[in-house]
């Protein structure tokens, strides 16, 4: 069970269902506007992309550094933004393998700066850790050698008591299904992934949202945000008006990436193949015509790679019945190649503000003018 007050849901807008043919999945209890705020997520684990990011970011909150940081007085290479941070810490394993990490000329795999956290971790949130859904498998022989070099990293001492290659293998596997990135602002994307992610985290709620190659809420970071106590925070705001009833789906995939492509990413990367209503349609174009309307997508905005963008195809309709996203490419599409949707409702009434998940820009929504009402 999720260490929340309510195990059926992360808050009383949305409910854990089972489904027989999508398994755990967050629906919503009551009518949503469009830009209301459906989740906010607590992290269980925040982790560095890479050993670069150590250097200018603050180890525990993954802000940009101040002019005088503070230095963490055991590894003597973590620095922290302010005395709270500090007094937080970072993890302990992980604090300890720094300095062997740094030095030498051994190129160190990005993954054990994960293991080294997520072992760190106490016994119930790994133990959340350990429940998250995977479909991943990875390879033995790969595990091992990682298995290995964490073995070597750790010090008798600290060995912690579920450490085995059976409980690595399985971190590894829920890391690789369920890791979120945290991106700062003005990052475009690049098509396959997130360019200029710091960090990356592991959430508990926002691990049970599907997938869906049309969206229907999408992801906002606000990591570099001074005001935002809670920075690293997986906050989740509608598109556009979701019925009582309907799932809540994200996309694990860039909403502008061509059919194949989304495909192949996704049975490689999470070991499923998507049956959505929008695959369902692009799978029936002939060759040539998937390669006009992929053209045309990609006149529309550079590819969105936030791991957190997609919905339920039923709740955005087009007047053309053989392109359905059309309409989500037009209004939700930023030029950067993030992802609009309207700011949070205010006394109950709908935003014609749009923000951009990816530059950060707010704008008004001068798309088609639509009672929201509508969707």
């Amino acid at each position: 069970m999720l260490n929340q007050p309510n195990p059926n849901g992360p808050n009383a807008l949305l409910r854990l269902v089972q489904k027989p043919d999508r398994g755990r999945s967050l629906v919503a209890t009551r009518l949503i506007k469009p830009g209301e705020v459906v989740l906010v997520d607590k992290p269980l684990l925040i982790y560095p992309s890479s050993l670069a990011s150590i250097p200018p970011f603050c180890s525990r909150c993954f802000r940009h550094l101040p002019g005088k940081p503070f230095h963490c007085p055991t590894c003597l290479v973590a620095r922290f933004c302010s005395r709270q941070c500090l007094s937080l810490s970072h993890p302990r394993l992980l604090c300890c393998a720094l300095p062997s990490l740094i030095c030498g000329n051994i190129a160190w795999p990005t993954d054990l700066l994960f293991l080294l956290s997520a072992y760190s971790l106490p016994r119930y949130p790994l133990r959340q850790v350990l429940s998250l859904h995977s479909n991943s498998r990875f390879p033995d022989e790969s595990t091992q050698i990682l298995h290995s070099q964490l073995s070597s990293l750790i010090p008798p001492k600290m060995v912690p008591l579920n450490f085995s290659f059976e409980t690595t293998s399985s971190l590894i596997s829920k890391e690789k299904t369920n890791s979120f990135s945290l991106t700062p602002k003005e990052t475009k994307f690049d098509g396959r992934g997130i360019a200029g992610s710091r960090a990356y985290g592991l959430y508990p709620w926002a691990s049970m949202i599907n997938h869906d190659c049309l969206p229907n809420v999408c992801r906002f970071n606000y990591v570099d945000d001074p005001d935002q106590e809670n920075n690293t925070d997986f906050i989740v705001r509608a598109f556009h008006q979701i019925k009582e009833g309907s799932e809540i789906c994200i996309s694990y995939v860039g909403v502008s990436r061509l059919y194949g492509d989304r495909q192949r990413s996704l049975m490689k990367d999470y070991g499923f193949k998507c049956e959505c209503d929008r695959c369902k349609i692009e799978s029936k174009w002939k060759e040539s015509q998937r390669k006009s309307e992929d053209e045309e997508e990609e006149e529309t905005g550079e590819e969105n790679e936030e791991q957190v963008v997609e919905g339920e195809g039923e709740e955005v309709n087009s007047d053309d019945e053989d392109f359905p996203h059309a309409y989500f490419f037009e209004r939700y599409m930023c030029d950067c190649g993030g992802n609009l949707a309207p700011l949070p409702p205010s006394d109950g009434s709908v935003s014609d503000m749009m923000e951009c998940n990816c530059c950060g820009e707010v704008g008004i929504d001068t798309s088609i003018s639509e009672d929201p009402n509508n969707f």
